[in-house]
């Protein structure tokens, strides 16, 4: 086995390399500011293509609202037409569901637009840690500077809606007793958000990667990094919106069991624990957000604003939605059941957020942007020190240790463990809960697919070498 040294690193035979100096910067070859060009240009479609899109961009809603009024009104079984004559019958109860339950009502519209007054304002107030994001290949390799101040927005957003809460000028109960109202006009702000950034982009001249079709350009997105003054629309889209709804809606639920029954059941509190968690890391480790395919590459568009703005809170926590209209008879587990969801639970979470943060600083360290940030909680092994990857002839490393040795993909893993939990704390009750699961493994199989193709394109031989010496996708030893 041949080494070499330049001061920096050292290179052994299987093409790994063990950092010394994580500050050392690579920079991109010509051979990968080649392949960069060609990654930035539409070549295929994807989901199906424009056909596919647009069946998306109509059906999500459709289902969404099918699977609510299965969980609020059908005692939370899948319901539908056990007869030819019955079908019109059927739709007709659903669309009188909609019409009455889920009307975009004024007061929905005033809480819904609220929060997002709220945290517009929050994130252009509130001190934050300044990050400096990957160079992007679009902008001809200018990194972007991001103000993270989602944790201190997290904090006086809960001071806020505490003492709102107390002096009873908005009762957390009402998301919860609101909720179809709440989803339709989260649909409104998806769809006219999604649209609206589109024409923008495009008026701007900022549209980039675009296909030429209009239903599937508004569905990917036009522009890469919107932004608002200081504010990134998308990384705050992603983080001040969905997950801070996703948890008040556990929180809303909590209240609501413990004004009907004096108590609040371990399973909602499992879910209180379970947003609380996803939420606080993402606020707390905010920071390694622009260092994700999601700023980097993905634009914002109909796939990602409609999601962040209505399908994951609005999808995510049926078990809340479940529990909170329910009686606590129907899921009642044993000790030891709720002893072993609860370890599951947390030992998903420590792998989960352990290994973003491992990928993500790796690619700081690389970068020379690196500072250790003191939010809490900072877990251990968050951080590799001395860590090994493969150095590409693109310019970039691909990592090969903490989580990464194990798995090209762990955070998945751990990722979709997590929302199989969320599902599993209602048993047996209902399956509508378990959507989350079977639709985010759907989601993470096709999006890593994606990812991987690219790599393929991008690192070429490197990336052959790379999966020989990180073999399994998601599980080790499986797959």
């Amino acid at each position: 086995m041949s080494t070499t040294t330049n001061g920096h690193s050292s290179v052994n035979g299987n093409g790994e390399l063990r950092q010394r100096k994580p500050e050392a910067k690579p920079s991109v070859t010509d051979e990968g500011r080649k392949v960069d060009e060609r990654l930035d240009k539409h070549e295929t479609y994807e989901f199906g293509g424009p056909w596919g899109v647009t069946a998306m961009m109509v059906g999500f809603p459709i289902l969404m609202y099918y699977l609510w009024i299965c969980l609020w009104f059908y005692d939370g079984q899948l319901v539908f037409p056990t007869s030819f004559d019955d079908v019109q019958p059927f739709l007709t109860r659903m669309w009188a569901h909609v019409r009455d339950d889920a009307y975009p009502s004024a007061y929905a519209f005033k809480v819904y637009t609220g929060l997002i007054a709220l945290q517009l304002t929050l994130a252009f107030v509130i001190p934050g840690y300044q990050q400096e994001g990957l160079p992007v290949p679009s902008l001809g390799y200018k990194t972007l500077m991001y103000n993270c101040n989602a944790i201190g927005c997290l904090y006086a957003t809960l001071i806020i809606s505490a003492a709102l809460h107390y002096f009873h000028i908005f009762r957390l109960t009402d998301i919860i007793d609101n909720y179809g109202h709440l989803m339709s006009v989260a649909m409104i702000y998806g769809f006219a958000v999604s649209f609206g950034t589109y024409y923008f982009a495009v008026w701007r001249g900022e549209a980039i990667r675009m296909s030429g079709n209009f239903a599937y350009d508004v569905f990917m997105g036009a522009a890469l990094n919107p932004r608002l003054g200081s504010v990134d629309l998308k990384m705050w889209a992603e983080v001040r919106i969905p997950w801070v709804i996703v948890f008040y809606l556990a929180v809303s639920g909590a209240c609501k069991q413990y004004e009907e029954y004096g108590y609040v059941t371990p399973n909602m509190a499992f879910m209180v624990l379970a947003t609380w968690l996803y939420l606080n890391a993402c606020a707390k480790g905010e920071e390694c957000i622009p260092q994700t395919w999601d700023m980097f590459h993905e634009k914002w568009g109909f796939m990602v604003i409609f999601w962040n703005f209505a399908g994951v809170p609005f999808t995510y926590v049926y078990s809340v939605v479940y529990m909170a209209s329910h009686d606590p008879s129907k899921y009642r587990f044993s000790t030891p059941t709720y002893i072993a969801l609860y370890a599951t639970l947390l030992t998903a979470y420590y792998i989960f957020d352990t290994s973003m943060s491992q990928k993500s600083r790796f690619k700081m360290q690389t970068q020379g942007t690196f500072k250790f940030r003191k939010t809490f909680p900072q877990l251990p092994w968050g951080t590799i020190e001395n860590p090994t990857f493969i150095q590409t002839a693109h310019g970039n490393r691909l990592l090969t240790s903490g989580w990464w040795t194990y798995a090209r993909k762990p955070n998945y893993t751990a990722d979709w463990v997590q929302s199989t939990t969320w599902g599993l704390v209602v048993g047996a009750a209902s399956p509508i809960p378990y959507f989350y699961s079977v639709f985010f493994i759907t989601v993470l199989v096709h999006r890593c697919g994606r990812d991987f193709e690219r790599c393929a394109i991008k690192y070429g031989k490197d990336w052959e070498r790379y999966c020989e010496v990180v073999k399994y996708r998601f599980i080790p030893g499986i797959y």
